[in-house]
Order: C-alpha cells, then sequence, then structure tokens
C-alpha cells in the first residue's frame, strides 16, 4: 500500500490538498502509511457503515466481473499485471461514466485542466 502511495505521488506530482478514502483496516492504521499520506485528509468510514465506500466497493465489483473472474492468476506479479493492464488500458482510459459527463476518467481529467488552466488565463488577464 505505501510503495503505491510512494509511486502515485511521484508520478502524479500533485501539489494541491488531497483526500485519500480508505476502509479501517489494519494496514490503513500502520506508521509508514501514516508517514506515506502526512498532510492527506484521511477520510475513513465510520464503523460499520459500509456505504462510505460505495464507490470503491463498485470499483472492486466490477473489476473482479469484468476482468479477473477471466482468469486463473498464478502469483502476485500475475494479478498486479492484470490489474494494471484493466485499469490503465479500459477503466481510464474507454469506459465512460455518468459522473465523468459521460467521459472516461482520463478525458474528464483532461477536461477539467483544461478548464482550470483557462481560468488561470483569466485571472492572470
Amino acid at each position: 500500500m505505501v510503495e503505491c502511495i510512494e509511486k502515485a505521488k511521484r508520478v502524479r506530482n500533485v501539489d494541491k490538498l488531497l483526500i485519500f478514502h480508505c476502509d479501517r483496516g489494519c494496514q490503513y492504521v500502520s506508521g509508514a502509511f501514516q508517514k506515506a499520506t502526512k498532510g492527506m485528509i484521511h477520510s475513513d468510514s465510520k464503523k460499520a457503515y459500509p456505504w462510505d465506500n460505495a464507490c470503491i466497493e463498485s470499483f472492486h465489483v466490477l473489476l473482479k466481473r469484468e476482468w479477473i473472474n477471466r482468469f486463473k492468476i498464478f502469483n502476485y506479479t500475475h494479478a498486479y499485471k492484470l490489474i494494471f493492464e484493466y485499469i490503465e488500458t479500459f477503466y481510464n482510459t474507454v469506459c465512460i461514466y455518468s459522473h465523468c459527463g459521460y467521459l472516461s476518467p482520463n478525458e474528464y481529467e483532461e477536461q477539467y485542466l483544461k478548464t482550470m488552466e483557462k481560468n488561470a488565463v483569466k485571472i492572470a488577464s
């Protein structure tokens, strides 16, 4: 988990406030996790209230139903590659979602960044 967070911070180079939503699992209260997410807002589910995680739970269902259940997974590396492939070549690039204005997450983010750049130019003028 920590390695994933560190990689995401390096790759995305985000300097704005981040919210990290997770459940109440033991890996999220470890010292290493707390250190890796320092400066982020932790959004934990309330105890015995699973609906807080509805979005990520929905993603996990899709991942399993549409992709993972098609394969016999041999080891961690194989699972990692399958999940990476699903996210990077389908979920973020091809799939469209109503909450993204019927765009893929990558298209939505690109549109958002263009809008932010236009607004910054307007403000600077």
